[in-house]
């Protein structure tokens, strides 16, 4: 039987998880349909824009992630003890830019007056959010539930676009943290979709290489779509490379920029029979 997800994620073992989400049957996530001509290569965009968005919002950070055909990859790091600098309203204000929130949770970031019993009532509201928003499984509700939703609007169908719940897989060691990410930012080019990491579409390595992310587009698009009501938080960068060993904490990766490059590059040039790509 599978485990419970409580089982799987233990932030006092490690903070890293690799993260896949698969389409049901064959649907399309992205790509485009021989057989009809379809393309759905714009999905590609909402998904990457949604991961930007949500990281932001979220308390934890983005390592790596590729965007395929009928599933997605994802490289996290999750710090659920962020949270806790947050204020009440910063938490409010976070939770409620995704969704509508309670009703007296909508007065009280009105600013309406609320009586001193109303105003512990949304004292617990911000707590409940507060767990949530350091949460690897509701961050990923957030992430597929409005992508699902669109998706079936687009196709005009209804039913389940997610094969299943998400699978996560818990990065205990750099090296199977390193190792995980080069995979990642490699898939594009494994499945023969690209040449090269640089020309991989809609990944961390080519955002790291050339960063093109447009977030006024991003907020217009969630928007239009109505899976963001407003974004008033800085855009979080991708986990960045730290490269060396600190005395305090390390909230990077501890590898440099360039070593990371050089092991996607030699990694990717090694011919592999079960993968249809390789980097010449």
């Amino acid at each position: 039987m599978p485990r419970p997800r409580s089982e799987q994620i233990s932030i006092a073992d490690t903070p890293f998880y690799h993260v896949i989400s698969r389409c049901v049957r064959r649907a399309f996530l992205c790509g485009k349909d021989r057989a009809t001509g379809r393309s759905y290569e714009h999905r590609r965009g909402w998904i990457e824009q949604r991961i930007r968005l949500l990281a932001s919002v979220f308390s934890l950070d983005v390592a790596a992630y590729a965007v395929m055909s009928n599933h997605y990859h994802l490289v996290v790091k999750l710090s659920p003890a962020e949270v806790d600098c947050w204020s009440n309203d910063e938490v409010l204000a976070r939770w409620c830019s995704l969704h509508k929130g309670p009703p007296l949770v909508q007065r009280y970031l009105r600013g309406d007056n609320l009586c001193p019993a109303e105003l512990r009532r949304v004292d617990e509201y911000a707590d409940r959010f507060r767990a949530r928003l350091g949460d690897l499984s509701w961050f990923m509700k957030c992430l597929n539930q409005p992508i699902a939703w669109q998706a079936n609007r687009e196709d005009q169908c209804t039913g389940h676009f997610w094969e299943s719940r998400f699978k996560s897989q818990p990065l205990d060691t750099e090296e199977a943290l390193l190792s995980c990410m080069a995979y990642v930012d490699l898939n594009p080019v494994r499945a023969a979709m690209a040449e090269t990491p640089e020309q991989s579409n809609h990944t961390s390595i080519k955002e790291r290489i050339a960063p093109q992310f447009d977030l006024a587009e991003a907020i217009r698009r969630q928007t239009q779509q109505q899976a963001l009501n407003e974004f008033a938080v800085p855009l979080k960068p991708l986990l960045g490379f730290e490269g060396v060993i600190r005395n305090g904490f390390q909230h990077g990766i501890l590898f440099s920029f360039e070593d990371y490059l050089e092991l996607v590059d030699c990694t990717g040039r090694i011919s592999r029979d079960n993968k249809r790509g390789t980097i010449d």
